[in-house]
């Protein structure tokens, strides 16, 4: 069957690369059609999940107590809180890792370019995104209560 196969193609080079394209086409299958969609079916249903045991919990202490219904504004607000400190200490470090990615692609291209040419500088896009991160956390943020 092979020699069928490599009298109609002509050559063995052919063969060479089908094992390559079969191997990339079936991990673009198992990638796309079943990894990514059960990684958000899952995480979704834990989201859902999360949300209906939360409602559930400030249903019964609001109808246990009239203090419960303090409680859970008060749940909230902190709950609020915490989420701001978490979204802020994400930019900073955002910030942080663009700006060392940036110097790092400086230091590199201008390495490899040596000191003729000027493509070491795309190394400050990363960087200067970086520094407008931290600007913004710590110059136009809102503080956290």
């Amino acid at each position: 069957m092979t020699h069928l196969a490599m009298w109609i193609f002509g050559s063995e080079d052919v063969f060479a690369s089908v094992g390559l394209w079969a191997f990339l086409s079936i991990g673009a299958i198992a990638l796309f059609a079943v990894f990514i969609p059960l990684v958000t079916f899952i995480d979704s249903r834990r989201k859902e999940r999360e949300a209906y045991y939360k409602a559930d919990i400030m249903r019964r202490v609001t109808e246990s107590s009239g203090e419960g219904s303090k409680a859970v504004l008060e749940l909230l607000r902190e709950e609020a809180r915490q989420e701001q400190v978490k979204k802020i200490e994400g930019l900073k470090i955002g910030g942080l890792i663009n700006i060392a990615v940036g110097v790092a692609l400086v230091i590199f291209l201008r390495s490899i370019m040596g000191g003729g040419a000027s493509p070491y500088l795309c190394g400050l896009i990363p960087g200067m995104i970086g520094v407008a991160m931290l600007v913004y956390v710590y110059a136009m943020a809102r503080p956290v209560e």
